[in-house]
């Protein structure tokens, strides 16, 4: 495997530490196959999930981190993927968008996969002890919860870092989860901020584990073995035998949601992956800079996991949009008006299962629909990251900012973002635009955080460098089945 999530480096006396916590704390370990398909979990643990609320700090809900889970809050089992259809009534395109629904995680975000994609590999070889280091999560936001949530599942300490501008849910919600949380200045695209405070938190000498989504591989990892297999299965009830697959669509951020793109051009290797960011702020499209709205999908930067030579369009979503149409699609006016314009009732009810990204990854996917006159045959996929659950705060302020949301407000949003949808801001990307983004890496990465300039070109250059990452859930999962059988507690159930 990469030595990027090396696998052969063990301290068996840390790791017999944590299989003394794990006893002493009823923790067992999911495996990756489990977290794909979860008819491999022990029937004996899905009996005992029944009394468990979904977002409950219970180490039973471990085996919630899977995209299968039974769509209630409390009690539920698991099922088929969690996902919706958006049709024509609402796109305006008749190329039907697969959207992956987030909120069924525990926390209400899929981040908590990619939180225990980089923090399980270190802790199942003895490289991290959660007896006596913290886990640090730096994060624009539901990456930084998903790693405190893993982290008091597993019985270890935490420290959340994210901007000061983001929902105050999230630090509500914090604080009661993580053991510290850090707030550094600005918003969705204060990166380097967070970044600044890592290196204060790697001097503090503090005995630390900074897991950085930003360049942690297990994040690419999780989802290139688990969402992207979740998006296989969706498709696979979705598609007719006529359909054609044409993209995956993700909103940047980390560099790790992207990454399922590499597992479904491997699927359909004529497909596209398609990356996309906030206009204010648009660094792939433009090498360009600023501050948006479009909360979770920091940037000014480009992510170290992002596999560019890989991506094959960038395109830029107005922050207003998505601030417009959150208000459209949760607002009782709003949701009045799309059952007036002839969109399901059901569906309407279900849109506030997206989150501000979410409806962002939208408009990305209907962008690309038009710009490549897809027709009725062709489907695209894209993942809801959050729901609406975490931003609740955010209609409180639009409504005082703008006033109330009227009829006239709802006929706006929806024909001039929703079926009025542009191909602005869209760049195809040849060679040398994928080489110019990739080198735009050498700046944050090589200047700033000290990775090897060996290791960029190798990104670029060596053909085996991103497949090396995959491919290793075996090695992955033998590790995690030893680790639980050296606790003991799978034996006794």
């Amino acid at each position: 495997m990469s030595d990027l999530i090396d696998l052969t480096i063990h301290d068996e006396a840390k790791l017999e530490r944590a299989i003394q916590r794990a006893r002493e704390q009823n923790i067992i370990i999911p495996t990756f196959k489990q977290m794909i398909n979860p008819d491999l979990i022990p029937d004996a643990i899905k009996d005992k999930l029944k009394d468990v609320g979904l977002w409950d700090l219970n180490p039973l809900n471990l085996f919630r981190i899977n995209w299968h889970n039974e769509p209630v809050s409390s009690g539920g089992k698991y099922g088929g993927v969690n996902y919706l259809v958006l049709p024509k009534e609402l796109t305006g395109i008749d190329a039907k968008i697969v959207v992956l629904l987030g909120k069924w995680f525990p926390t209400g975000a899929h981040k908590v996969g990619a939180a225990f994609g980089c923090l399980v590999p270190r802790l199942v070889t003895g490289q991290f002890d959660p007896t006596t280091q913290k886990a640090v999560w730096p994060s624009t936001g539901n990456y930084c919860r998903g790693g405190a949530y893993d982290s008091n599942l597993l019985a270890c300490e935490s420290i959340a870092i994210l901007p000061e501008g983001m929902s105050k849910e999230r630090f509500e919600w914090l604080s009661n989860v993580a053991g510290e949380t850090i707030k550094t200045p600005g918003s969705e695209s204060n990166v380097k901020e967070i970044f600044d405070k890592c290196w204060e938190l790697r001097e503090s000498g503090q005995d630390l584990s900074i897991f950085n989504q930003f360049e942690e591989f297990g994040n690419y990892l999780w989802h290139y073995e688990v969402t992207g297999r979740a998006m296989m299965e969706a498709l696979g009830e979705v598609m007719g035998s006529d359909d054609r697959f044409r993209a995956t669509v993700s909103n940047t951020g980390s560099g790790g949601t992207i990454a399922c793109g590499d597992y479904m051009k491997e699927q359909f290797p004529g497909s596209l992956i398609v990356a996309s960011e906030a206009l204010q702020c648009p660094t792939l499209l433009n090498n360009g800079f600023g501050a948006h709205r479009i909360e979770g999908i920091g940037d000014k930067h480009v992510p170290w996991i992002h596999n560019v030579k890989n991506t094959d369009v960038v395109t830029a979503i107005d922050d207003n949009a998505t601030m417009d149409l959150i208000r459209l699609f949760n607002e009782p006016v709003g949701q009045e008006y799309l059952v007036s314009q002839g969109v399901d009732a059901d569906l309407v009810a279900a849109l506030p299962q997206l989150g501000i990204s979410s409806i962002a990854n939208v408009l990305a996917a209907i962008k690309t629909a038009k710009y490549y006159e897809m027709d009725g045959k062709d489907v695209l996929v894209t993942v809801a990251t959050d729901s609406m659950e975490m931003y609740q705060s955010r209609l409180v302020e639009l409504t005082e900012e703008s006033g109330t949301f009227t009829n006239l407000n709802a006929a706006g949003a929806f024909n001039q973002y929703l079926l009025g949808e542009s191909i602005d801001n869209m760049l195809e990307l040849g060679y040398y635009d994928r080489k110019r983004i990739h080198n735009l890496k050498y700046f944050t990465w090589i200047e700033q955080q000290g990775k090897e300039y060996n290791e960029i070109q190798a990104q670029w250059y060596d053909t085996d460098y991103w497949t090396g990452i995959h491919g290793h859930v075996d090695e992955l999962d033998a590790l995690i089945d030893d680790f639980n059988a050296r606790v003991g507690l799978l034996a006794e159930l």
